[in-house]
């Protein structure tokens, strides 16, 4: 069976040690239980490492001792990215203010992900920005790109 290919976004990889938020802890945990299962792909970009080196250094250091535990593929930003940030900024997605939002965007669709998961439900998982990614990535000749929080991503055992 084909594993899915999912695009990690830095929210998620910070909800492993998010104490103050135990349910969406908890669900990021169960997704990452499931990614050691080999059930899916799992990608992160260049976006991802600078946003994580830039916290702080305790936390930083955490963080990339977690990414190199799951050891995930990390993707570059090539003109396909490049094309479709400026897509995406055209079809008012968000504005330049949140660029870094946009570069996972269009990270996770130039490089053919079946899904972006992220915990940023300000703007990356919303239902506008799903429905203005996937026109412009349509009128560029991309595929639809869905996008899910962990606990939207992970089985629950009633299969």
């Amino acid at each position: 069976m084909r594993k899915l290919k999912l695009y990690v976004e830095t929210s998620v990889w910070n909800f492993l040690f998010a104490d103050d938020a135990p349910e969406k802890k908890e669900a990021t945990e169960k997704f990452f239980a499931e990614v050691e299962t080999g059930k899916y792909e799992i990608f992160i970009s260049e976006t991802v490492i600078f946003e994580i080196d830039a916290a702080n250094p305790e936390k930083r250091n955490l963080l990339l001792e977690t990414i190199a535990r799951y050891n995930p593929a990390t993707l570059e930003t090539n003109q396909d990215v490049r094309t479709l940030v400026e897509k995406y900024l055209e079809y008012g997605l968000l504005s330049e203010k949140h660029f870094r939002d946009i570069q996972h965007i269009a990270h996770g669709a130039a490089h053919g992900m079946r899904a972006i998961v992220s915990w940023n439900q300000k703007h990356i998982v919303k239902m506008k920005t799903y429905d203005l990614v996937n026109a412009a990535n349509m009128s560029l000749g991309y595929h639809v790109i869905q996008i899910w929080t962990p606990q939207e991503v992970i089985e629950d055992g009633r299969n």
